[in-house]
């Protein structure tokens, strides 16, 4: 459940919120949204794929793990990688959009807060508004989070529309195998086809550009190489366990 509000400098004065990575803040996961805004950051880290989501519409997800629930960047309360996805790092806030006298929303972003969220407490963690007043350091970490994912979300739909125009996106079924038994399947994805990519002429290659979706192709197919990186934190999360 959910319970989003408008976030209050004066009624929320005192709210804290739990820092730190867990499965009690819903952080074992195996894969999240990502956005075109933050996939220079996302795929020196993460595989970037892409698939359809309960809407019928294509997504960019990060990929996190390769069993349900399984996150193998999460280690205790820490999350090992450079970067966190925005998705997540937000912590409990949420996007809102400002209305006017009649009711009417108007495009202006405002920040909401889930006051059900797991990592909201009115006695542990970090203050949301400094003492003395004023948004405090984490707010502000968290205002840009959610300035990504909103112009983010702005740019998804029309990147999707360029890839499937140039024919760059294709079915996947990827196969890891992290040894001689043990073989992990993964399907419903869509992933960059180098082949295709490789194929385009000066006109299509100068669309892209133009339209500044080339470089997310880019960033996407050149992000498939950190499933290796998956493999090795799986293996090393098996051997903990033997």
């Amino acid at each position: 459940m959910t319970r989003n509000v408008l976030l209050d400098n004066v009624a929320h004065k005192d709210l804290k919120v739990r820092t730190g990575y867990s499965a009690e803040f819903g952080d074992s996961i195996n894969s999240v949204m990502v956005f075109p805004t933050e996939f220079v950051h996302v795929q020196r880290e993460y595989p970037i794929l892409f698939r359809k989501d309960s809407s019928g519409q294509i997504q960019a997800f990060a990929m996190l793990g390769l069993d349900r629930d399984e996150n193998l960047f999460l280690q205790g309360n820490t999350w090992n990688a450079r970067y966190v996805p925005a998705a997540l790092a937000r912590g409990p806030f949420v996007i809102g959009f400002r209305q006017n006298e009649a009711g009417e929303t108007i495009n202006e972003m405002v920040t909401h807060i889930d006051l059900d969220h797991p990592r909201v407490s009115e006695t542990d963690g970090e203050l949301i508004f400094r003492s003395q007043g004023g948004n405090s350091p984490y707010l502000e970490r968290a205002n840009r989070m959610l300035q990504l994912i909103h112009r983010g979300l702005g740019a998804t739909a029309p990147m999707i529309a360029a890839f499937e125009e140039a024919g760059l996106l294709e079915a996947r079924e990827i196969e890891i195998l992290l040894d001689d038994r043990t073989k992990y399947q993964v399907p419903g994805f869509l992933t960059i086809s180098e082949a295709r990519l490789a194929q385009l002429d000066g006109a299509q290659l100068q669309k892209l550009n133009k339209t500044g979706f080339l470089h997310f192709a880019l960033f996407a197919l050149a992000s498939l190489g950190n499933i290796n990186w998956l493999i090795e934190l799986k293996n090393r999360k098996r051997a903990a366990r033997a």
